[in-house]
């Protein structure tokens, strides 16, 4: 398992109800240990506390955290390619099933199983992170 640093930058994945599949973007403030678990206080880049006023800080298990993925540059996606889209606030896996002038639309098989039409913009190549290396999936 990858130990990280203070000053990482990070994805925390989420298990909770209708947020399977989804990651939000995070920095590693210090490891905690709790017992003989491994874990990490982050803090959120997109998520903020109940009042609004600050990022959320929480302490998350080593095995819900992955590396940032690196950047994969493209000029566009086809069909069935599998990809991540930046929506409420974190990153979601899906596949395109299609697309109109402006929108890629990508369904949602992991949370939601619906299908949302998404701008180029908010999507990246879909990667996974397998035995301390990123693998491009499905394009």
């Amino acid at each position: 398992m990858k130990k990280f640093l203070p000053g990482d930058l990070v994805e925390i994945s989420s298990k909770e109800d209708g947020f399977l599949g989804s990651y939000y973007e995070a920095t590693i403030l210090k490891p905690v240990v709790v017992g003989n678990m491994n874990k990490y206080l982050v803090e959120y880049k997109t998520l903020v506390t109940d009042d609004e006023k600050m990022f959320l800080r929480e302490i998350v298990d080593a095995t819900e955290i992955r590396p940032s993925p690196p950047k994969i540059p493209v000029s566009d996606f086809n069909l069935y390619d599998q990809v991540d889209v930046f929506a409420n606030d974190g990153w979601w896996a899906g596949r395109i099933v299609g697309r109109n002038l402006s929108n890629y639309n990508v369904y949602f098989n992991r949370s939601t199983r619906e299908t949302i039409g998404y701008r180029f913009s908010d999507l990246r190549v879909h990667q996974e992170w397998d035995n301390g290396k990123w693998v491009v999936a499905g394009r």
